[in-house]
């Protein structure tokens, strides 16, 4: 570990991670939207109802159960004004965070019910994280998301959405949504026109299904990043595959534990993983959903498996090492971490 780190913060000096400079890859737009602008944006929906709407239980029936409270995020940001106020907001919860760098996904095709266009949707959430990142100073990109159910031409549509938006915030592309029952073939050359353009890719795998759908995915879509990923460790083959190729896993604890992945956050495996020396990082998922923030994850991570800073540290760098920014904003962004 270096030295630097650990002139700065003492070990024995931590009683709350707040003050740890972190990095989030694994974040989505649409599952993270705090009461503040839940309210601002429809003053009618009260407390009690965001807390039974947007927030699941500590335990849902699986993935699917899980993403049920996606829905009223997404009817929410339906115009350019309501997909602004939403990625302020979420800004404002890295801000408490302490987050110094993040990756912000969302599938632009849920957000064109009330007429605006994909592009639309894109260019005002691009919009929106530049001002968020010039008032809060965090850096940000914004990865977009095909779904599992989409068909060919519209993960066709996203990947070429991301291609149009290179230029400004947007970086990579990811597919997302509960992997039951949605063949992998719709998709496969969305992630080849991605793979001849050079367009970064991640993709989750290793959630719900075990090792053969991470094989599967690694294989057809070639992503440098997993979401998820855990389950990969039930094949000690697949784990020396993703060491050797230094796979990236977006790890994400309390999702996986509410999603039942895992019956409780002490049998999740991500010690184990970190352990044989895997590329990890630590991740919320869905900060509303599951009712978290990176503080939390980081506490209960501390609590349980008796974490500190070294193990964080080397999950922060592990997840700027795999970020889709360039070499030069990485190693500022390193000198961040490490003199902090």
């Amino acid at each position: 570990m270096n030295s630097l780190t650990l002139s700065t913060v003492s070990e024995n000096s931590i009683s709350d991670w707040a003050s740890l400079p972190k990095v989030e890859l694994h974040l989505h737009l649409d599952c993270s939207l705090s009461y503040n602008v839940v309210y601002r944006i429809d003053p009618s929906i009260r407390i009690d109802e965001y807390n039974a709407r947007f927030i699941a239980p500590p335990k849902c029936t699986d993935l699917a159960d899980y993403l049920t409270r996606a829905k009223s995020g997404i009817e929410l940001m339906q115009t350019a004004d309501h997909l602004r106020l939403v990625t302020l907001d979420l800004f404002d919860q890295l801000k408490r965070d302490n987050v110094i760098y993040a990756e912000i996904r969302f599938a632009p095709l849920l957000h064109i019910e009330q007429g605006l266009s994909a592009a639309e949707v894109v260019d005002e959430v691009n919009r929106a994280t530049d001002r968020a990142i010039q008032v809060t100073g965090i850096e940000a990109r914004i990865i977009l998301c095909t779904l599992r159910f989409y068909s060919e031409e519209q993960s066709l549509e996203t990947i070429r959405l991301v291609e149009q938006f290179r230029d400004g915030y947007v970086a990579g592309f990811d597919i997302a949504a509960d992997t039951a029952g949605n063949p992998i073939q719709a998709h496969i050359t969305a992630f080849q026109y991605a793979m001849e353009k050079g367009i970064p890719c991640t993709a989750h795998a290793g959630e719900v299904r075990g090792p053969d759908h991470v094989w599967e995915t690694l294989e057809r879509f070639n992503p440098s990043r997993l979401g998820h990923g855990v389950r990969s460790i039930e094949d000690p083959a697949l784990i020396e595959y993703l060491k050797e190729n230094r796979i990236h896993l977006e790890v994400c604890p309390t999702s996986n534990v509410q999603t039942n992945v895992y019956n409780s956050y002490s049998d999740h495996q991500i010690d184990n993983i970190f352990r044989r020396g895997i590329s990890v990082g630590v991740n919320t998922d869905s900060r509303t959903i599951s009712h978290t923030s990176l503080n939390k994850e980081y506490e209960k991570l501390s609590d349980t498996f008796g974490w500190g800073m070294d193990e964080f540290m080397t999950c922060n760098r592990n997840a700027l090492n795999a970020a889709f920014i360039p070499v030069d904003v990485k190693e500022r962004l390193m000198h961040t971490l490490h003199s902090k």
